[in-house]
């Protein structure tokens, strides 16, 4: 197609194309747990930043379906002769292009799809079909490192066997293996590698969390760098980038994003919605110039993230409880007991001892090992019968005694390890068996790999995902 005007330009520095996401990382907090959401959807390739992957894949049998467009214009429309030189064709180029894909997660480690590039375009067979793909080598869960491996494949265009796909999209003429100074442009297989970093944010804030991606990638992450129309900066296959994930309420989410992809320097915004995402992004921020490759261009985006194993749409991660708390009131069977105690009790050393409620109360361990709940403080085993710990707990019921599995969430949990003492600020209540109350991490999302039960006031058994 005679698709793509360009001309002179005036150099920009590579190091400019690093701003916005120098930006992002002043955001880095040093600690302090928030909420961690679903990532975005990229514009053609299933999870990640705008253009770039990330280490994080879509849950098990989790269904995203993307649409994404955007503008492109140029002062002059402009045409390739044989010696891979440009001459005039005609007015101003303006044009909508448009692209989709279906992406699916598989076993919480897998991320694949299929890719549809410049679909309007059926009569001047440009369209372009691929597929992709990801590995999750190593998951961070509400903090750390990630690690994970993929590819990107496009189909050429179906008017030139020696035309290649490019890094926007669209058919462009020009952007051939046999280009002058292309030395082999090859766009059709891109491989990377990707790391990503997760940041809660700070305590006491709004809820948010930082990511920070970076990779390394062949094919398009850095074919045509040689070639002085289709480049303005490269940095040989690397790319950047980082976002912002703030927590509106409802599982809602508000994403922004800075990316550099190996040329472009990139930013959007994306609203999650509960599993229906729209956007808006800029590409090219570091251009000025008038080659589609080198300019400035606008477009926006909208996703719809299924989740098969929930049979709902994917919800972020729900962001904690608010400091202040309204207790629910005593059991009709709450006794409260007041007790004269020796003056000579230690104090030992506090505690708090959360219970099926999700919430604590004080207790002192004493140099003995006893455990005291009060004021007054009495020994737990002292308790006469008529007190009775607000909550319902597992001790005593034939599923907990005999060991049973949990069946929950369409899936199955099973028993791992001893009862443990556990923090009420760090766990939430996701639901029941029998009624005795199921929590999980506050910062986990659906399907939890770990739930807990209350055995005892203060003790929880742990169940794992089987």
């Amino acid at each position: 197609m005679g698709g793509s005007g360009f001309g002179g330009l005036p150099r920009v520095a590579p190091r400019a194309a690093a701003l916005p996401l120098l930006a992002f990382a002043f955001l880095v907090p040093s600690g302090g747990a928030q909420t961690v959401g679903t990532m975005p959807a990229t514009l053609r390739y299933g999870s990640g930043l705008i253009d770039i992957p990330v280490a994080l894949v879509l849950p098990h049998l989790a269904f995203m379906a993307t649409y994404s467009g955007f503008g492109a214009s140029a002062a002059e429309t402009v045409v390739p002769d044989s010696p891979g030189q440009t001459i005039p064709a005609g007015g101003r180029f303006e044009r909508w292009f448009s692209d989709g894909s279906l992406a699916l997660g598989l076993f919480d480690r897998v991320e694949v799809g299929a890719t549809l590039q410049h679909y309007a375009d059926r009569d001047r067979g440009g369209r372009g079909y691929g597929a992709f793909g990801r590995l999750a080598l190593l998951r961070p869960r509400a903090r750390g490192l990630g690690l994970a491996a993929g590819f990107r494949y496009v189909t050429s265009p179906s008017f030139g066997d020696d035309v290649q796909p490019n890094r926007l999209g669209y058919p462009d003429w020009r952007v051939t293996r046999s280009a002058p100074g292309a030395e082999d442009f090859g766009g059709n297989f891109s491989p990377y590698v990707v790391g990503t970093l997760v940041f809660p944010g700070f305590a006491g804030s709004a809820p948010y969390d930082v990511t920070l991606h970076a990779g390394w990638g062949g094919g398009l992450f850095q074919a045509g760098r040689d070639l002085e129309f289709y480049r303005e900066t490269s940095s040989g296959g690397v790319f950047a980038g980082a976002a912002v994930h703030f927590g509106l309420g409802d599982r809602r989410l508000l994403n922004l994003m800075a990316e550099f992809n190996g040329f472009d320097a990139n930013a959007g915004v994306q609203i999650d919605l509960g599993g229906i995402r729209v956007g808006a992004f800029a590409l090219g921020l570091q251009y000025d110039g008038k080659t589609t490759f080198r300019s400035r261009k606008f477009g926006v985006l909208g996703s719809v993230a299924f989740c098969g194993g929930m049979r709902a749409l994917c919800r972020g991660r729900r962001a904690p409880a608010p400091d202040t708390v309204t207790l629910p009131a005593p059991p009709p069977d709450t006794v409260v007991v007041v007790r004269e105690v020796d003056p000579d009790v230690p104090e030992g050393t506090p505690v708090t001892l959360c219970l099926a409620t999700g919430e604590g109360i004080d207790g002192r361990v004493t140099a003995s090992g006893d455990t005291l709940v009060g004021p007054p403080w009495i020994p737990i085993r002292e308790l006469p019968p008529g007190l009775v710990f607000a909550g319902s707990y597992a001790e005593g019921h034939e599923w907990f005694v005999t060991g049973d599995p949990i069946p929950f969430g369409g899936g199955e949990y099973v028993r791992t390890g001893d009862p443990s003492p556990l923090n009420c600020s760090e766990i939430a209540r996701v639901g029941e068996r029998e009624r005795v109350p199921l929590f999980a991490d506050r910062s986990a999302a659906p399907p939890f790999a770990v739930v807990y039960v209350p055995v005892t006031p203060g003790f929880w058994q742990a169940y794992r995902h089987r």
